[in-house]
């Protein structure tokens, strides 16, 4: 039967959600397709148990390949034991979630099939049997239409955009993958040195508070972590280049063009004008909600809700009214 291939997407032996995005989309287009999805999962020993998720989303075959020399991830061991898994399935797609990872392993399968990547799509469709992906261009501003030459179609889907959903599937032992064999890689990724942080990673987080130079110094960023309190731990501080690049924050929170794209279900912008450079990474959040003193601001020509007013003095009015809805609601 025609398959559809997820990238399944772990740290640590488990899977990230991007996983089950991953999962999901493919399930959505091997029904239109009418194929069956394999979903395709490395990791250290013990990554197995992790199957039983993927087959809840959608997976009808888990193929995983498990040892230490899967534990972290390298890219070209990946890259030969995924470009081997799908030449012996001949995939009509290849779903790769569009993330750190995901960004660096994708192109490097697609070169090793020379086959045809569509990156960061936001929609999926099948139109007379053909894949459709869709994809932001020109920094967000409009929307390409990608029809595949070539076969299979690798297309790497952006963060948050296609929900985890779950459409489970009769339960089978995972698969080993075809040859789990550890190849000569020029480079070794020894260790990952994360922060220790508490809140999401602002790619991944469904609601994301980012702040820019109208916070006029670090030491009032305790304004968004405030709200970013209040609105529970689905939120997630980020921050815009001029405020990196000043060494307010880390660069892991930039948002925008040179930074991560983040898709939220609500994106505040809080005293940020809006370049065209920001707007690339947030634009396709589903809602926006900007606080900015220049009515003019670039922002507000893509906001859902705009407060035009001192950021200093909105925002603890705005904290307060989040913590006394969640409190009502609970």
């Amino acid at each position: 039967m025609a398959t559809v291939l997820a990238f399944a997407e772990t740290r640590g032996g488990r899977l990230r959600t991007v996983a089950l995005e991953a999962a999901t989309a493919a399930r959505g287009v091997a029904d239109a397709l009418g194929a069956d999805v394999a979903a395709c999962v490395f990791g250290p020993p013990g990554v197995e148990k992790e199957a039983e998720a993927l087959r809840r989303h959608g997976a009808d075959v888990v193929v995983c390949a498990a040892g230490e020399s899967f534990a972290r991830y390298s890219p070209e061991p990946f890259t030969h034991l995924l470009a081997e898994e799908m030449a012996r399935r001949d995939p009509l797609v290849a779903v790769f979630p569009a993330s750190a990872l995901g960004k660096d392993l994708a192109p490097r399968v697609a070169a090793r099939l020379r086959v045809g990547l569509a990156s960061e799509v936001t929609e999926l469709r099948v139109e007379g049997g053909a894949l459709i992906a869709v994809r932001p261009v020109y920094a967000g501003k409009a929307f390409a239409s990608v029809r595949f030459a070539s076969r299979p179609a690798l297309v790497s889907i952006r963060p948050n955009v296609f929900q985890p959903r779950e459409n489970p599937r009769s339960g089978t032992p995972a698969e080993a993958a075809a040859n789990p064999v550890t190849i000569s890689a020029r480079t070794r990724v020894v260790a990952f040195e994360e922060e220790q942080r508490g809140e999401l990673d602002v790619a991944e987080a469904p609601i994301v508070v980012s702040g820019g130079r109208g916070m006029k110094g670090p030491e009032h960023w305790q304004l968004l972590e405030a709200l970013v309190e209040a609105l529970g731990p689905r939120a997630s501080l980020g921050a815009s280049r001029a405020v990196v690049d000043a060494g307010w924050r880390p660069h892991a929170e930039q948002v925008g063009q040179t930074g991560k794209v983040v898709s939220p279900e609500v994106y505040f912008a809080i005293g940020i004008s809006g370049a065209i450079q920001h707007q690339a990474g947030m634009r396709t959040a589903k809602v926006i909600v900007a606080v900015n003193k220049d009515p003019e601001a670039p922002i507000f020509k893509l906001v859902d809700y705009g407060i035009v007013g001192d950021l200093f003095e909105v925002l603890p009015k705005l904290t307060e009214e989040i913590r006394k809805l969640r409190a009502s609601a609970s």
